[in-house]
């Protein structure tokens, strides 16, 4: 079934039995890991997860109505999560809907398929599953997903502070949340006991994510300019800034990029699409030159590149996996600039 954003968070907080998969598509990643993130809070700290990935199920099929329908080992709360998915999925979430009994909620993240996929036809279609497409949010929408988060979590925001944390979260969902949950454990907020949150506990708690060098990482990718991009990611370095915010940022751009170069190669002229997307009057000149540099095999494989790297820095837990993050960037930027 197509749910609305409301509905799938009120499905997540509390999983009816009658609904077998949760399906998250569309290209904000980051949105729909955040939205995946509240079905493990609701089932508990001691519930089990069960991760799975399109390639295993395109291998085995029936493991994901397996995986569903098996008891957790020590008897507590089971889900699975299935990230990245794609029409690779299709037999497998053709099983899950099939079967005859299914005990666990499955979450399917899957950033690379539109509407009139065979999966997200197919979990629209069933009463069983709810499927919710994800689109990057604007910079207006994101201080009310901001302010929304915070009264989550008992928080009343003051003047400003929607935006600021709108702004260094680098429009992550996933990183607005860690800020918001942070700055309601400082205040002792909860719902049930709402609390004033201003811009000196924000200043107080609120984490240096270094927007200005997120931004000139991203920049200076998409420009595709080596020099730039290894000076900007030695700032983000030597402070300390993890690369999910800006490997996500970088995924949003990308996928814009991507969804603009589709309209251009459709036949539109540059200057109606990027007034159509909303492209800010000081960033059209380089959004122009990255429409004309970019061509959409080399969006997708960036796109491809940049979210396997945030996998691998995920994976890693340590500088390792930054490290890594960063020389593929380099690397891209350079294949690009030729």
């Amino acid at each position: 079934m197509k749910a609305t954003e409301a509905r799938l968070k009120a499905a997540l907080d509390k999983p009816p039995a009658d609904i077998r998969l949760y399906l998250l598509f569309g290209p904000d990643e980051a949105g729909a890991l955040a939205l995946a993130d509240r079905l493990p809070r609701a089932l508990g700290p001691e519930a089990e997860r069960v991760d799975l990935d399109g390639a295993t199920l395109r291998g085995d099929p029936a493991r994901l109505a397996d995986e569903a329908a098996s008891m957790s080992l020590f008897g507590t709360a089971r889900h699975i999560r299935v990230a990245p998915a794609g029409d690779e999925s299709l037999a497998a979430v053709t099983a899950l809907l099939e079967a005859e009994r299914v005990g666990n909620p499955v979450v399917m993240i899957a950033p690379g398929l539109k509407a009139t996929s065979k999966v997200a036809k197919l979990a629209l279609d069933s009463p069983l599953a709810l499927a919710l497409a994800c689109y990057v949010p604007g910079a207006d929408q994101l201080e009310g997903i901001a302010g929304e988060m915070a009264r989550e979590q008992g928080l009343r925001l003051g003047a400003g502070v929607a935006r600021r944390l709108a702004q260094a979260g680098g429009g992550d969902r996933a990183v607005m949340a860690r800020e918001i949950e942070k700055l309601a454990l400082y205040l002792d907020a909860a719902p049930e006991r709402p609390t004033e949150c201003d811009q000196a506990a924000l200043d107080a708690v609120g984490a240096d994510l270094g927007e200005a060098e997120t931004g000139d990482v991203i920049e200076a990718l998409v420009a595709a300019q080596p020099a730039s991009l290894g000076e900007a990611l030695r700032r983000l370095d030597e402070a300390g800034v993890s690369p999910i915010p800006w490997l996500r940022a970088l995924a949003r751009r990308l996928a814009n990029l991507a969804e603009m170069k589709g309209e251009v190669i459709a036949g539109n002229d540059v200057g109606s699409v990027m007034k159509r997307h909303r492209v800010f009057f000081k960033e059209e000149a380089a959004t122009g030159a990255a429409l004309r540099r970019w061509s959409p095999q080399a969006l997708a494989r960036a796109l491809a590149i940049v979210r396997e790297a945030e996998r691998a820095v995920i994976a890693g837990g340590g500088s390792a996996g930054d490290v890594l993050a960063g020389q593929a960037m380099l690397e891209l930027a350079v294949k690009v600039r030729g």
